[in-house]
């Protein structure tokens, strides 16, 4: 790609737009590649021909169920990145809640999975801060897209919302090669919160603004 159409799609992700239910299956595709060989989802995600489809069913409900409504879902060219604003569930509440999405969960983890899906599910939610905050539950960039700068653009892009409402900001990095990413844009790192035997994941705050 050249140096002029590199600039454009760098434009276009540092203006996403915010996205709406009819673009969760756009983004449970986008995610889903980007996150295909994501180490932590590699450790729970069932392995086969059918992760990609898997992921994809499952990054579309938490877009669609868990992500879109609350507005804070944004998407760019080749890019995307899903929030969630002070006050917004981070993980599905109430045991009869888990029960309904087991299905989904064994299609994501399939049943030899599963033990590590649910403790993963653990260590996410008794990490997860309390205070008010925004929190990143996922940003990627399309696979034939990466390298080019899009998922800091679009990052920088997002976060300006955030700074705008002088709030900090959480996420869990799933992959070391993205900390130096997240680091300038002023995220710190916390602890790594990663179950026993799992791949690390970080736990990443960055202060208000």
């Amino acid at each position: 790609m050249n140096e002029a159409a590199r600039f454009e799609r760098l434009r276009a992700a540092s203006a996403p737009r915010q996205a709406q239910a009819a673009d969760a299956g756009l983004l449970g595709q986008l995610f889903a590649a980007a996150f295909l060989h994501d180490p932590v989802f590699s450790w729970i995600a069932r392995t086969g021909p059918e992760r990609q489809a898997a992921l994809e069913s499952f990054f579309c409900w938490m877009m669609e169920a868990r992500v879109i409504p609350f507005g804070e879902a944004w998407i760019a060219d080749g890019a995307a990145a899903a929030w969630l604003p002070p006050g917004a569930p981070a993980s599905p509440g109430g045991i009869l809640e888990q029960i309904r999405l087991l299905p989904l969960f064994l299609k994501l983890c399939g049943v030899a999975r599963l033990p590590r899906g649910a403790a993963m599910a653990d260590v996410l939610e008794k990490n997860h801060p309390h205070v008010p905050h925004f929190y990143l539950a996922v940003v990627g960039v399309a696979p034939d897209s990466q390298g080019m700068g899009l998922g800091s653009a679009i990052l920088d892009a997002t976060l300006k919302r955030v700074d705008a409402a002088h709030l900090p900001a959480y996420l869990e990095n799933s992959n070391p090669k993205n900390t130096r990413l997240y680091e300038r844009a002023g995220f710190v790192t916390r602890a790594d919160i990663a179950p026993n035997g799992a791949p690390p994941l970080l736990g990443m705050w960055r202060d208000a603004r």
